[in-house]
């Protein structure tokens, strides 16, 4: 990092974008295997919350690398850069006020704690926690089929190591439960846990 770098201080702090939203900022970094249903529930959730008068925004892993992170590969150095820059930018939704819903893999601990640490509000990490079985047998994409034929290297569950949350804020279990149980725990746990101010109900 360059030493000629000087932060620049913001004019609004977080308390004048918590009036202005009603809400304070806040990752809801959802991590799982592929297929666990992290990106349904990702986008169900935001709509969920905006039609109850939170900002929000998600951030899907294969979004990103379409664009900020198409020059990342799935070696395990460009997995933890992937998250990396992920942490940083929900770091700065957050801290712009507003509710960044995170849906990616992220397999490794480490990178989940690094993003938890880049995030100067709110952090909360929930496992989308369906088992390899049930991944593999949905399979939307096709990829458990083409990495159990060797198409596809370093694929996470297969040919690549995922670690479970130890203490994650919320668990859902997906090959257990339909997608609209798993939403209604999702928005009880965020209206408890990051309320709408009286005002903007």
């Amino acid at each position: 990092m360059s030493n000629n770098l000087t932060a620049v201080k913001h004019g609004l702090s977080a308390q004048d974008r918590q009036a202005h939203y009603g809400h304070g900022g806040a990752v809801l970094w959802m991590t799982g295997l592929s297929a666990s249903g992290k990106s349904s529930l990702a986008m169900a959730l935001e709509q969920a919350l905006t039609t109850r008068g939170y900002s929000c925004y998600v951030l899907d892993g294969d979004n990103l690398r379409r664009g900020l992170n198409a020059n990342l590969g799935f070696s395990p150095e460009d997995r933890s850069e992937n998250i990396r820059r992920v942490g940083e930018v929900a770091a700065l939704f957050a801290d712009a006020g507003l509710l960044c819903i995170s849906a990616f893999i992220s397999p490794y601990r480490e990178d989940r704690a690094r993003a938890r640490q880049a995030c100067r509000q709110a952090f909360h990490e929930i496992h989308i926690a369906a088992d390899l079985q049930a991944c593999e047998a949905r399979d939307p994409k096709g990829l458990y089929r083409k990495a159990r034929a060797g198409e596809l290297q370093e694929f996470t569950g297969i040919s690549a190591p995922y670690e479970a949350p130890l203490a994650p804020e919320l668990t859902l279990e997906t090959a257990r439960e339909s997608l609209e149980t798993s939403l209604e725990k999702l928005v009880a746990y965020t209206v408890a846990n990051i309320p709408l101010s009286r005002n903007h109900l």
